[in-house]
């Protein structure tokens, strides 16, 4: 089944408290997916010269204090900031990304990076959303929107990197609901272009393949027209990059989904009841997202 929420703030007043207002959203649906979720969230962007990287460590009580010890010594950088929370983990650094994995590839293969961005910052791990919402505090996150997921695993493994959100480059996160019949086909149209994979998971396909055609040069919008040419199966699509929170569904629309806008937000979920609780949802203009319609909003 799987559930996705996503949660927009237009009210600028309203973004101390992104996480207070989503995590109902999120926890509400974790009967669609008991086996892993995640919060892709974004806020309040670094310089130029930074970025944050969102890392993920399999095993308990690991040495973070330790790692940014060693990761400024290897970069040189006196003034890496690495905020933990139990598995997890965010680097904000000026060292180049790549070389960053290249470094983790060599000396300390523990760590999974999970995301990219100067806004971004990603998590995900295995168990109950209820459980992964209070170990990981997603109450007290704060940012413009976010979007999240919760998985009942189908066609892959239960693992940190099997869940949901997928990201791909940076500043971009996906989520999905449903099946993709031609996976495996995608990867190997994009491997030819260089690009590697992480899992066997079809999400991960669609999100590698969005994020491409935009790196070729297509608007968000002008990518998911030509997923819709090439996604085959059943699928409705979450997808969040800086300025942006956008939904599409399959021709067949066979994977639920109501959408509530009103001046202070814009809010998606699988389920209404997963919108009850938010303010103003009275009052709000609710919908449900049309087939093979692009839903699009911007801050």
């Amino acid at each position: 089944m799987c559930g996705i929420v996503g949660l927009m703030l237009k009210n600028p007043a309203l973004r101390s408290r992104l996480g207070e207002l989503a995590l109902p959203m999120f926890t509400c649906l974790a009967e669609r997916g008991p086996d892993s979720g995640g919060i892709a969230v974004f806020g309040q962007p670094t310089d130029d010269r930074h970025r944050r990287i969102s890392l993920f460590i399999p095993a308990a009580n690991y040495d973070w204090r330790s790692f940014a010890a060693r990761f400024a010594q290897a970069f040189d950088e006196s003034d890496v900031r690495l905020d933990a929370k139990d598995n997890h983990a965010t680097v904000t650094t000026r060292a180049d990304p790549a070389a960053v994995a290249a470094w983790l590839a060599e000396c300390d293969p523990s760590p999974i990076v999970l995301s990219v961005g100067r806004s971004l910052t990603l998590y995900k791990d295995m168990g109950n959303p209820f459980d992964i919402a209070r170990r990981y505090n997603f109450r007290a996150l704060q940012g413009t929107h976010l979007i999240g997921h919760t998985r009942m695993a189908t066609e892959s493994a239960v693992t940190p990197h099997h869940a949901h959100p997928f990201t791909a480059g940076e500043d971009f996160a996906l989520v999905h609901n449903g099946s993709l019949s031609n996976p495996y086909m995608l990867r190997r149209m994009l491997e030819r272009q260089g690009l590697k994979f992480q899992t066997d998971n079809d999400t991960e396909a669609a999100c590698r393949f969005v994020e491409w055609r935009m790196r070729t040069g297509d608007t968000l919008d002008e990518a998911l027209r030509e997923a819709l040419k090439k996604l085959d199966g059943f699928y409705t699509l979450l997808i969040a990059t800086p300025g942006q929170m956008t939904i599409l569904r399959d021709p067949f629309a066979c994977k639920p989904a109501v959408a509530a806008e009103t001046d202070d937000y814009v809010a998606v979920a699988s389920e209404f009841r997963s919108l009850s609780h938010l303010p103003g949802i009275e009052q709000a203009k609710m919908f449900e997202p049309q087939p093979e319609e692009i839903y699009s909003w911007k801050l």
